[in-house]
């Protein structure tokens, strides 16, 4: 069984675009499987694909602190603590909201042509641990998806 399978029925029913409270009353209103393997999905695809500072500034980053519980329930302590200490840098409360986090990451330099940033450290770890931890991401949401169909 492939994890998208669990993925695909919430695909256009879970709204990442419109702000943080459309996005939770519809993350919820998901089966738990679903949400788990949607949110670990759309946090890999976009680190992967970018680092931190895409996820974050993309509409993305309003699922931050589920893609964190996500890893976690897919065996991957490591990769979800690195979601956790991205999202550290934001301070005590993370921004949801995506106006509010462009402005906190302007603040914290992450928008600056540093090719450093404050999130690259992260970033290589996490381009590691995602490809590693568990088995990696597939074989983790794969195994998860197969657990949750038993």
């Amino acid at each position: 069984m492939s994890y998208w399978q669990l993925v695909e029925p919430v695909w256009d029913t879970v709204s990442i675009y419109d702000g943080a409270e459309v996005f939770l009353h519809q993350y919820n209103a998901a089966p738990e499987a679903s949400r788990i393997l949607f949110a670990a999905h759309w946090c890999q695809s976009e680190i992967n694909n970018g680092g931190f500072e895409q996820f974050f500034s993309n509409s993305t980053g309003v699922l931050a602190p589920e893609g964190a519980r996500a890893f976690r329930a897919l065996h991957m302590p490591l990769t979800a603590e690195l979601i956790v200490k991205a999202m550290a840098a934001f301070g005590p409360r993370y921004p949801r909201e995506r106006t509010e986090r462009d402005l906190a990451m302007d603040e914290i330099g992450a928008n600056s042509d540093d090719q450093a940033g404050p999130f690259h450290h992260l970033d290589e770890e996490f381009f590691v641990l995602v490809e590693t931890e568990n088995g990696g991401f597939r074989s983790a949401a794969n195994a998860y998806a197969v657990s949750m169909a038993h």
